[in-house]
């Protein structure tokens, strides 16, 4: 991988050792192949993203309970979306198996409920996703742009008790400015400089780009996953993030 020169005075200063910081997605249609992923990547990945594809496979709080097991740290990313109640007893219920993590993509009060039975679980609100841009949000009837609607949406989350936002690299440092430090960000739509892929993430950043502006971690799945030695290109990664820390 190209070393990139970084400008280091917005890096996290949070207290999270290096190699956490890159989280990568099981996205696969079931639990073997997630612990394939798992077993294959061994200790060069520490952190998992389980989302919607794994939880409709069966199995889902089984294989967070074994990731768990094997010290690893999980994000469950399944966009808590329903009415106040219902995601109140979806956060009560996910908090007791172990996760670090778990996203909302909903209202405030729907934040608000996440936020009252955390009980140690971090919440991340979901701004807007990196599959989307400009012209999707106006299809939608918005009148503003992608950032102002992630700061907006950043706003409203933090206000109402949320840990950390789920936002690309793009919109990082106008998060970092308008709020500070004090909450976590999550970076998805992760591509190296090199290799900056043609597909559904449209907002995308590199490794060095998303660390620059003040993420705490990002996530990274198809550079990994489609490498010709996944391995070696988590180990890429992974030096690339420990250089800057």
């Amino acid at each position: 991988m190209r070393e990139v020169e970084v400008d280091t005075r917005l890096l996290s200063n949070k207290a999270i050792p290096a190699h956490e910081r890159l989280i990568f997605p099981l996205d696969v249609p079931t639990r073997e192949q997630g612990l394939e992923w798992v077993d294959r990547l061994g200790e060069t990945v520490h952190f998992y993203k389980l989302g919607l594809e794994l939880f409709l496979a069966g199995n889902y709080i089984e294989l967070l309970h074994e990731l768990t097991r094997r010290k690893k740290r999980v994000l469950v990313d399944l966009k808590f979306f329903d009415v106040p109640e219902t995601v109140a007893a979806a956060v009560k219920q996910i908090r007791s198996h172990g996760a670090d993590f778990a996203t909302v993509h909903g209202n405030e009060e729907m934040i608000e409920a996440a936020c009252r039975e955390k009980d140690g679980l971090k919440i991340l609100a979901v701004t807007l996703l990196t599959s989307w841009d400009e012209n999707d949000i106006r299809d939608l009837g918005a009148t503003v742009s992608v950032q102002q609607l992630v700061l907006s949406r950043a706003r409203r989350a933090l206000l109402r008790g949320c840990d950390g936002v789920i936002s690309s690299g793009l919109e990082i440092r106008a998060l970092r400015d308008q709020f500070g430090d004090g909450f976590f960000i999550v970076s998805p739509g992760i591509r190296p400089v090199e290799n900056r892929l043609t597909d559904d993430h449209k907002r995308v950043v590199s490794v060095e780009e998303a660390f620059a502006a003040g993420a705490d971690y990002i996530i990274m799945g198809r550079p990994i996953r489609n490498a010709p030695n996944p391995v070696e290109k988590a180990k890429e990664i992974q030096e690339t993030i420990a250089r800057l820390f």
